[in-house]
């Protein structure tokens, strides 16, 4: 029971006892009256019968009629003659009068007066005396009315009482709700702050939680910043700032493994030719400062194309890759413009002629390998060399590399595209795939479960299913990503009645913008509630972002009532940058490969990711990773306080 219904029952009961004392005692004394009242009454009554006696000689028929009349009047219970001697020369008794008080009362609240006694004389002779008592009816009636007077203004009182007693209660359990609240709200890792509360007693404790939100908050904004020069100590290029190239590569076998990037991207390759003899000529500030030029404009890029990255292979050599299709050409030249700009400004005159560029690219499709690409951009930066060696300031050379033959073919145009993912979404061209998640035992977390649309067709009506690499961009080009994302979660209910497992579903943040998608998923979730307690929900880092922060948020406070798990998927550098990510009210994190690959070798990495699930474990998220091959860097991950991890080394276990 709560400390509210407690006092409140507590008052409740002070304010019973309390008004039944005062009812008890009110009684007690209006019975007491009328005792009195009665009992003056008798005595009244019997000296009036006296007088009257007296007058009539002591004619014992007169006097024996005028009692008789006395009495037939009703008022009398009982009515007695006793002569001197003590004979009883008179005597008229009758039933007690019922009333309107009930026999109750009349036993609990028995009202005992005094019979009225009066000397008899004929003159100077005593004849004897008159004994009588009244009926008594009239009183238990008054005592009743009086009764019920008091319990109808005790009652009144009583709840005058409780309402105003209540109104108290409430304007101190308003600022109880706000602590408790508050605390609700850390223990799901938001950090929030209440008014101050005028409740003498409660404002010293509303103070106190208040500066502990306050001190928690900054503790946790300071172990971000540290995260932050974790980071930039194990991923990143004292001078430029960019990432370093082991994690470069890292981050770009994460972007290729992904299915929700364009089927088709570049890769750009930009040399500082002959470092050597730049150092000679301008000293090495001067070519620090250039290579940090450099370096920046390679930034600038990246903070301007979402999920572009941009890194340094080795002391002249830079990367930068774009995760869009047709564009190597135009970035290419616009990079250039820009770079041109930076060896004016870092080489001034001592420059000229010394500062030269290759920018050699290569548009290749995602399903190339790593050694595939760098083997097309390095083809086309030889090339980039050859013309900066004939003088030009920055050479460029780009490749375009065909898809395979058998990728494949889709219609053209967004209508076409329309139709196809409709008639797959129809037909019940629909397939999941299954990957597990497993924990350091080998026992399953859950399945990941990405999903495959079958939209081309190569002969006949047979569809060909493809990855989200192929249907995603077109989902978003023809805003369908919201009817595909709840076609994949009504498949993966129907895969969790078969086997009860949970299964985990990638869905698209662009769904989070669609005006009925978190209505419509809440309802087909809530059809099947059972099944929806094995459901997880994932969505890319980018969900976090300020554009859908809200929405995601939303989304995880209506669904958890449900059973259903939410978690953010990607994750690596940007969670640093997500300033209320305890707001956002998930479940878990799925590490990106980019920052897990190579723990096991490098104490820096290692010591970032540690830090990053210390992070994470204390805002109550489970912490996964994602993309594992290596064995030594699965049990790397594992030591440092990773909840699990999916990838080929779980896919090459078995499932527990």
């Amino acid at each position: 029971m709560s400390l509210i219904r407690q006092v409140s029952l507590l008052i409740v009961l002070a304010l019973l006892v309390g008004l039944m004392g005062a009812l008890g005692v009110s009684v007690g004394s209006m019975r007491a009256v009328l005792q009195d009242q009665a009992r003056i009454k008798n005595a009244d009554n019997a000296q009036s019968l006296a007088l009257a006696v007296s007058q009539q000689g002591g004619d014992a028929a007169l006097i024996e009629l005028l009692m008789s009349a006395q009495f037939d009047t009703g008022h009398y219970q009982q009515l007695r003659w006793v002569q001197a001697d003590g004979k009883t020369a008179f005597a008229r008794e009758a039933q007690a009068s019922g009333g309107r008080a009930p026999a109750w009362l009349r036993q609990a609240l028995p009202i005992d007066a005094e019979p009225g006694i009066a000397q008899l004389s004929n003159g100077w002779q005593s004849i004897g005396r008159v004994e009588l008592r009244s009926q008594l009816g009239y009183a238990y009636d008054a005592l009743w009315d009086g009764l019920l007077r008091a319990a109808a203004w005790s009652a009144l009182l009583t709840l005058l009482a409780l309402a105003l007693a209540q109104a108290v209660l409430g304007r101190i359990r308003r600022p109880l709700d706000a602590l408790v609240a508050q605390a609700d709200a850390m223990a799901e890792g938001q950090f929030v702050t209440v008014e101050p509360s005028k409740v003498s007693e409660l404002r010293s404790l509303t103070d106190a939680l208040n500066a502990m939100v306050q001190r928690i908050k900054r503790m946790f904004e300071a172990q971000t910043e540290q995260l932050g020069l974790l980071r930039q100590q194990a991923h990143c290029d004292a001078l430029t700032g960019l990432s370093l190239r082991k994690h470069f590569l890292a981050e770009l076998a994460s972007a290729l493994a992904r299915d929700d990037l364009p089927e088709r991207a570049g890769l750009l390759l930009l040399r500082l030719q002959d470092l050597a003899g730049v150092n000679r000529v301008l000293g090495r500030e001067a070519t620090d400062e250039v290579l940090a030029l450099l370096g920046h404009a390679l930034q600038q890029y990246t903070e301007r194309v979402p999920g572009s990255l941009a890194g340094r292979l080795n002391g002249a050599d830079f990367a930068l890759w774009l995760p869009a299709p047709a564009v190597l050409e135009e970035s290419a030249q616009a990079l250039a413009d820009t770079l041109k700009l930076a060896l004016q400004q870092g080489g001034g005159q001592g420059g000229n002629g010394v500062l030269r560029l290759a920018l050699g690219g290569a548009e290749l499709t995602r399903d190339q390998a790593l050694s595939q690409w760098f083997a097309q951009a390095d083809e086309a930066l030889a090339q980039a060399e050859g013309q900066a060696a004939a003088g030009q300031t920055i050479g460029i050379a780009l490749r375009q590399v065909p898809a395979r033959a058998d990728a494949p073919v889709l219609p053209s145009g967004e209508r076409a595209w329309r139709a196809q993912i409709e008639a797959a979404l129809a037909q019940g061209h629909t397939r999941l795939l299954q990957y597990p998640v497993l924990d350091r035992d080998g026992h399953l977390l859950h399945w990941e479960c990405p999903l495959h649309l079958g939209l081309a067709e190569r002969s006949g009506s047979t569809p060909d299913f493809v990855n989200a690499q192929t249907w995603l961009p077109l989902a978003l080009r023809t805003q369908l990503t919201a009817e595909v994302d709840l076609a994949a979660v009504a498949a993966a209910l129907q895969l969790v009645r078969d086997d009860g497992q949970m299964r985990a579903l990638n869905l698209a943040p662009a769904s989070l913008l669609a005006q009925d998608f978190v209505g419509r998923l809440r309802e087909l979730l809530r059809s099947q509630a059972l099944a929806a307690r094995q459901i997880a929900l994932e969505f890319d880092i980018s969900a976090a972002q300020p554009k859908s922060f809200e929405l995601l948020r939303e989304l995880s406070r209506s669904l958890h009532p449900l059973g259903v798990r939410v978690g953010l998927e990607h994750a690596g550098a940007q969670l640093q940058r997500i300033e209320r990510l305890y707001e956002l009210g998930l479940d878990y994190v799925k590490l990106d490969r980019a920052i897990l690959v190579g723990v096991h070798e490098d104490a820096s990495r290692a010591g970032f990711v540690r830090s990053l699930v210390i992070f994470l474990h204390s805002l109550q998220l489970q912490v996964l990773g994602e993309g594992v091959d290596d064995p030594r860097d699965a049990q790397a991950l594992l030591d440092c306080g990773l909840n699990g991890l999916t990838g080929p080394w779980a896919t090459g276990h078995q499932v527990r």
